[in-house]
Parts: structure tokens; C-alpha cells; sequence
């Protein structure tokens, strides 16, 4: 299984790559760029208990098509978590909604999908038991720009299956991420 999220993961990769290449920017589709390092699995969070162990390197493409509400915008965005020490890895497909403040501020939240490569029931004491194959992706971001096109901000993603399947025990991963926009 772990090798479907990364082939998942691949074409991310490439997009982000390449979205740094004018041809990219010029046609519109890409909004936004971003990556980071995530601890994972933090506990006392949204799932409660620590499990796994380790960091998380995290990237996500935000795509221009969008629509406003609520003073914010909403855009669609895939991304990934990739896991180390064993933990579980998943690919993502969201929407976000984000609001800009003052100064450059901004703060955004979203809903969606993912597929991971973690285990179903329970196992050994450092994994988690996800339930399900397929899980909620819930993410929440709060951060700045800077230099009219460069983001820096604090990230939380949690997934779990929502109880639609048992076990749930869920993962939190908390960190920093970089992003460029376009």
C-alpha cells in the first residue's frame, strides 16, 4: 500500500516542480505551492493518544479556480503526508476555504478525502488503527505573507474516519509549512 501513496504522490511532485515554470503561471490552473515539516501523530490534540512516531514532510497544491463566500474563497488542493518511521503516509484531495486579514495575515480551513497506506485494525502499539481505507481530511492553517508572493505559516491536518468504521483512533500531524503564490 505504501507504494500507491507514492505513486500517488509523484505526480504532486511534478506539478510542483514544474508550476515554478512561466508556462504554469501564464495558463492559471495553479494557485498556490506549499511544503513542510510536520511532527506526527501529535497527541493530546484532536485524536487523543500518541501512537506513531516521527516527523511528516507534507506538500499540497492549491489550484486558481475558486469561489467566494463568507468574505473568504474556496479552491480546490491535493497534497500529501509522507510519514517516516513506518508511520502512516496518505495522499489528499480537499477544498479550502481561506480568509486574508490585515498585514499579509491569513487563515484557512478545509474538508475532503484521503487514502492511506496505515493499518486497519489493531496492531502493534506504535501504529494506529484507522478502520477504514479511506478517511477525512481536515486541515487548518494559519499564517503571513511576505514579499508579494511568499507565505510562511502553522499547520494542523487531522484524519480519521469520522466513526463510520471501528476502530477510529485518528492522526494528528502539526507543523510549519513554506509556500509560494502564484
Amino acid at each position: 500500500m505504501r507504494h500507491l501513496v507514492f505513486r500517488l504522490l509523484l505526480p504532486l511532485i511534478g506539478i510542483a516542480i514544474g508550476a515554478s515554470a512561466p508556462a504554469h503561471a501564464a495558463d492559471g490552473i495553479l494557485y498556490e505551492v506549499k511544503g513542510g515539516v510536520l511532527a506526527h501523530d501529535v497527541p493530546d490534540l484532536w485524536s487523543g493518544t500518541r501512537l506513531e512516531r516521527g516527523v511528516t514532510v507534507n506538500g499540497e497544491v492549491a489550484f486558481a479556480p475558486s469561489v467566494d463566500v463568507l468574505w473568504g474563497t474556496i479552491r480546490p488542493a491535493v497534497g500529501g503526508s509522507l510519514a517516516t518511521d513506518g508511520g502512516t503516509s496518505y495522499a489528499y484531495a480537499d477544498l479550502h476555504w481561506q480568509i486574508g486579514g490585515p498585514a499579509g495575515l491569513f487563515f484557512g480551513i478545509g474538508i475532503g478525502g484521503a487514502v492511506h497506506d496505515g493499518k486497519l485494525g489493531p496492531t502493534a502499539p506504535d501504529q494506529k488503527a484507522l478502520g477504514s481505507r479511506v478517511l477525512f481530511h481536515v486541515p487548518i492553517e494559519a499564517g503571513i505573507e511576505f514579499a508579494d508572493h511568499y507565505r510562511v505559516s502553522v499547520y494542523f491536518e487531522h484524519v480519521s474516519n469520522g466513526y463510520f468504521a471501528s476502530p477510529n483512533e485518528g492522526l494528528d500531524n502539526l507543523g510549519v509549512r513554506f509556500g509560494y503564490r502564484f
